[in-house]
């Protein structure tokens, strides 16, 4: 056991009550994760009680250089995987010293529409299934492939055992384990069509929490990879040709839905958002026409159309959804790198709000 390794994973409980809180937001590109670490006096749970902080917009590309100064929120506390003991992960959103949302901060409108009456009367359930490529470091090409070269095609390995199928599980095994120390709500893991790539699953969750969890989990990943020395790629189509595309399929139900006749209030909420397709497809990540082009498990991305465990659609509904009257759909449009408190809301809005 190393030095290093052992002052890293000391247990500061022993010796002071004082904890480390990681205030985490998202950077300039709308999908990079910055992060930073302060020192508290003591164990905090609620993020109301946690100060806050400022970081330098301008080396996010948040900024200007003569008023970088981004204030950072306290929004959702987590357990920290990493340092153990009573330290924690902070989801924080971005301000000027005003107190006005910068444009990268797309939580702020989001809330808005969370907690909207007739959006909080629905108790709206997410169920988000984030894939992700992990890349050799310094070729930024797929883990487990030849460099340069191909792997065998498609069929194998999808949920996939093997040293020659399933690449890269040790840090998904690792992930998913750190999720569920922190408290995410992560239901599930598997590897995808493609090989190097993964999935994993965050929900049900209510409202804006999914969206928190979602980026919570893209942190702890991306730590994780750092470890390993991989680089992780939220990218939606990492390798052109006949390989499979990344998504953020996005699973919703309302209290409605979910009731008693539900399956005709799911019917009129597709019908909502097939009206502001065009709308959704702007904002569900970019680099998306790369990945929606009919094939591979997707709709076209001027295409919309729903059906019935069609993974070629747009919006699949489950059998089970079907036979028993009620349930969820599928929304299979968001790309990868979307923003789920951008997807999240606007779900909720054009189903619920939005007037045609």
């Amino acid at each position: 056991m190393s030095l290093l390794h052992d002052l890293t994973n000391l247990d500061l409980s022993d010796s002071t009550e004082k904890v480390i809180a990681e205030y985490i937001w998202i950077g300039g590109s709308g999908i990079d994760m910055r992060s930073k670490a302060r020192t508290l006096s003591g164990p905090v749970s609620d993020p109301s009680k946690l100060p806050k902080w400022n970081y330098d917009g301008s080396s996010t590309g948040q900024a200007p250089g003569k008023d970088s100064e981004v204030i950072l929120y306290p929004q959702a506390i987590f357990r920290d995987p990493f340092r153990k003991g009573n330290n924690i992960l902070v989801m924080c959103d971005t301000y000027t010293p005003a107190g006005e949302p910068i444009p990268t901060n797309k939580r702020s409108n989001a809330a808005k529409i969370f907690s909207h009456p007739d959006v909080i009367a629905e108790e709206l359930w997410y169920g988000i299934e984030q894939e992700y490529t992990l890349l050799q470091k310094d070729v930024k090409w797929p883990v487990g492939w030849p460099i340069g070269g191909y792997p065998g095609p498609q069929g194998p390995y999808y949920c996939g055992i093997g040293a020659d199928k399933a690449w890269g599980r040790d840090i998904v095994d690792a992930h998913y384990k750190a999720c569920l120390y922190a408290g995410i709500n992560i239901s599930g893991i598997n590897g995808e069509v493609m090989p190097g790539q993964w999935e994993f699953q965050v929900g049900p969750s209510v409202g804006i929490s999914a969206a928190d969890e979602i980026w919570i989990a893209r942190y702890i990943l991306e730590r994780i990879t750092e470890i390993a020395g991989v680089v992780l790629s939220f990218d939606p189509k990492p390798i052109q040709g006949d390989w499979n595309g990344a998504g953020a399929h996005t699973n919703y139900s309302t209290k409605s839905m979910r009731d008693e006749g539900g399956y005709e209030v799911i019917k009129e909420a597709i019908e909502k958002l097939g009206l502001r397709h065009k709308e959704h497809i702007a904002a569900y990540g970019e680099g998306n026409e790369r990945r929606l082009t009919g094939h591979h498990e997707t709709a076209d991305i001027n295409t919309f159309l729903w059906g019935v465990a069609n993974r070629g659609a747009s919006i699949r509904v489950g059998r089970d959804t079907e036979k028993e009257g009620k349930g969820y759909f599928e929304d299979r449009r968001p790309a990868s790198n979307m923003d789920p408190y951008v997807v999240t809301s606007m779900i909720a809005e054009t189903t619920i709000l939005w007037k045609p």
